[in-house]
């Protein structure tokens, strides 16, 4: 048997499992070179950040010999390195924003096939990623965004299973997350509903992106999605993946710190007061549209009864649970599926409808 690891690195193996990183987009070498590398010693963002040198290193080979499809695939995997790099910090530290805008540009050098989009709100920047299907105008729209750590081109993966089925994705960096947070200070409150509303009058405003508009919440942004569709006409579908409907202070001191990133103090008084307001009740939340609700039987983070008060508040008539009893959180281990599943449905529901409009 192994020596025990470090418990750092522990932590870090429990947060972000091989299934995790496989999920997110990296390349299932590199995610077991990760994995070992941190084993042996090496600090989790050195060693992220060494996979992804060597990915963007083989695209700009790949690229000066004419290979613009290995290119693109290595500048793939190397984002999603980046991306678990940053990971590795909980607070807003240099080295955290430094790792962020490399993965920013990592992504940015896939365009034209993922195109970066902005939309102003409270003075800031809030960004994200936009994707089209390759061959005809998309049906409909779906914005996807996460929670407390993985972000924006984090579900590539997911965006890729809906413009395969015809439906254009938005990759939100919301208020907390991503360079919206990091680069422009804009934070999780009471009122971060009008900050993922902005990414559907995004939608709105852009001519090619006629049709239906859903959202999906991965892992705590399941909260966010779930309160935007409670108020929000313009909202077709609703998925929410992992989130807890009564957010609560973590035990543990690194997700403490995470949390309290996110809201942009480390007071905690502060951060309580804004979980409390965040709190999903169903005698005073109303889902209008057809909710689908996603759970991991494995789910350390997010028990079914944690994701109950959802369906309550949605119609039995066109809401929908799915769960995986062997599941771990968001469904790491199930990723194929669960996207075949939620692309499919977002599909049925969408495609054909108009928006509604406020």
């Amino acid at each position: 048997m192994g020596a025990e690891l470090p418990p750092l690195v522990a932590a870090q193996h429990r947060a972000m499992p091989f299934t995790r990183l496989t999920d997110c987009g990296m390349d299932p070498a590199d995610a077991r070179r990760l994995l070992a590398d941190t084993i042996a010693g090496i600090p989790w963002q050195d060693a992220a950040a060494l996979v992804a040198d060597v990915q963007l290193e083989r695209a700009r080979s790949a690229e000066a010999a004419g290979h613009s499809t290995t290119a693109r695939q290595a500048r793939r995997f190397a984002s999603a390195a980046l991306m678990f790099a940053q990971m590795a910090y909980q607070r807003d530290t240099p080295e955290k924003r430094e790792l962020y805008a490399r993965h920013t540009a990592a992504t940015a050098a896939l365009a034209p096939g993922v195109e970066r989009v902005e939309v102003t709100h409270r003075g800031g920047v809030l960004g994200g990623w936009l994707c089209l299907p390759e061959d005809a105008p998309p049906r409909a729209t779906v914005i996807v965004w996460g929670g407390l750590s993985g972000w924006g081109a984090a579900y590539l993966p997911i965006a890729d299973a809906y413009t395969e089925r015809g439906l254009a994705c938005l990759l939100a960096e919301g208020p907390g997350q991503g360079e919206s947070r990091l680069g422009h200070g804009l934070y999780v409150d009471e009122r971060v509903t009008d900050g993922f509303a902005r990414f559907v009058d995004l939608v709105e405003a852009d001519p090619r992106l006629a049709g239906a508009i859903g959202v999906q919440g991965v892992s705590f942004g399941g909260l966010f999605a779930a309160h935007l569709a409670a108020v929000d006409p313009r909202v077709g579908a609703v998925v929410v993946n992992g989130a807890p409907a009564v957010p609560t202070i973590p035990e543990f001191r690194t997700a403490r710190e995470q949390m309290a990133a996110v809201v942009g103090t480390d007071d905690l008084d502060r951060v309580t007061e804004v979980m409390d307001g965040l709190r999903f009740d169903p005698d005073k939340h109303h889902i209008g549209c057809p909710l689908l609700l996603l759970h991991g039987g494995r789910d350390p983070l997010a028990r079914y009864e944690d994701q109950e008060p959802f369906l309550r508040a949605a119609d039995p008539a066109t809401s929908k649970v799915r769960i995986w009893p062997d599941g771990e959180h968001t469904l790491y281990n199930h990723a194929a599926e669960r996207d075949a599943l939620t692309g499919d449905w977002f599909s049925d529901l969408l495609a054909g409808r108009a928006t509604p409009k406020r």
